[in-house]
């Protein structure tokens, strides 16, 4: 007889029989976490009515045993190893609230990122800082997050100053630092040294010379995008009296980046004029620009450009935000953007909300959704009082049946094929879209 096969082979295992890997958290462990940790929050579309009894003890605790795993690896002597147990981190901590598992282990976590800063390579550090991130933002605005900040923001501008680091971990570290300092900073005086830093950045993808007609992109030109956006945030917090200061400062020499070749600069230069122009109204209701029309003019040339070097998808990206950014601009006015989640609507109505949802967005990608269900301190943000709690009879009640969806479907559908076959018709004057 053939011997039987053995399982768990000696790749799999280390010295003595110990496990030299812990499974990498998954998309799967995220679903029923975040059904089991949270199901109040869950939408109405995902309720099931007939779904098998989950253990959520015994769910919770398999998860924080992973969890732990990963924060171990951190300390790994393998560079690869630690990388993975920070991405690991970083995409639990976005898909779910875990405050009660990191309040107890938030020094462990903040040593262990500040080596990683510290002496890691570009990506170690990159996935470090984002999670630094996200531990802040699980943490929210507390004594807590104050002290996980004390300890890294000097860590994270040395990294952003020093030009022998790699241009994406000083991206990363000036996102990062723009973030955190959002979240944690009651200190003014703090708030003013790291918008400074962060100022001390982008100012330098400034043309020196006033006759330039160009501004041609640089290896840090991703640095100076991030430096800029960061700072930006950090504006909307300041007050109004900084916030004068800041336009007066910055107002007259933003239109020159809108020359640059890089697409992403172009657009970070727009909307933060979006946002700028927005502020100054705010603190003065009679306030003028004096080169209105030329700047005016330019937006216009960006929210039309039809140059035939540029590619298609950033010619699309282009004109849809510049189209936004002249109206703000010109016409004072924002087009509403309406956010849902589960059975909660938020109507973003001004650039300040669009940057700030922009920027955590951006760093928790996916689960954005849930923490605005069951975040407290970005419901706070965004003025949505305290987590709406809904019951599992709740959920049922509110959930359309298979059938009625399927009509809604096929309304849905049968309303776009005729729009579209209006656009296609060649018949049709429909002039020229953008």
């Amino acid at each position: 007889m053939p011997k039987a096969k053995k399982r768990g082979g000696a790749h799999q295992r280390g010295a003595g029989g110990q496990p030299r890997n812990v499974q990498p958290f998954s998309d799967e462990d995220a679903s029923i976490e975040t059904m089991s940790h949270c199901s109040g929050f869950s939408d109405p579309a995902s309720f099931t009515e007939d779904g098998p009894e989950v253990d959520e003890e015994a769910t919770q605790e398999d998860l924080e045993y992973k969890l732990k795993g990963f924060i171990d690896l951190t300390l790994d002597k393998s560079a690869k190893t630690r990388q993975a147990a920070l991405e690991s981190l970083k995409s639990a901590f976005s898909s779910k609230i875990l405050y009660e598992f990191i309040m107890e282990r938030r020094m462990t976590l903040t040593d262990s990122i500040e080596r990683c800063i510290k002496k890691g390579k570009s990506e170690e550090q990159c996935a470090a800082a984002g999670l630094a991130c996200l531990l802040c933002v699980q943490m929210g605005s507390g004594i807590e997050s104050e002290e996980i900040f004390k300890t890294l923001g000097p860590v994270l501008k040395k990294i952003i100053c020093d030009g022998t680091a790699s241009v994406q971990a000083r991206q990363a570290c000036a996102t990062c630092l723009g973030i955190c300092c959002f979240i944690v900073t009651d200190d003014i005086t703090e708030l003013y040294s790291t918008m400074e830093c962060l100022e001390n950045i982008f100012i330098k993808a400034y043309p020196r010379d006033r006759d330039t007609n160009g501004v041609s992109s640089t290896p840090n030109t991703v640095l100076h995008i991030s430096a800029l956006l960061a700072w930006t945030l950090l504006l909307t917090i300041c007050p109004m009296n900084e916030v004068k200061k800041k336009i007066e400062m910055h107002l007259h020499k933003l239109p020159s980046m809108l020359s640059c070749d890089d697409v992403n600069m172009r657009i970070a230069a727009g909307e933060t004029l979006a946002l700028l122009f927005e502020l100054a109204r705010e603190t003065d209701a009679d306030f003028f620009y004096e080169d209105m029309e030329l700047l005016t003019e330019k937006l216009r040339a960006l929210a039309t450009d039809g140059n035939k070097h540029r590619a298609k998808v950033d010619k699309r990206k282009q004109r849809s935000v510049f189209r936004d950014v002249l109206r703000a601009v010109e016409e004072r006015d924002f087009p509403t953007e309406t956010v849902k989640f589960g059975p909660e609507r938020m109507y973003i109505d001004c650039w300040v909300k669009k940057q700030t949802y922009d920027t955590f967005k951006e760093i928790l990608g996916s689960g954005m959704q849930y923490h605005l269900q069951s975040n407290d301190f970005l419901r706070n943000v965004f003025e949505l009082g305290p987590p709406v709690m809904l019951d599992a009879a709740a959920l049922k009640t509110m959930k359309i049946s298979r059938f009625e969806r399927h009509l809604y479907n096929s309304a849905a559908f049968k309303a776009r094929t005729k729009a579209r076959s209006k656009c296609r018709d060649k018949r049709a004057d429909v002039g020229e879209f953008f």
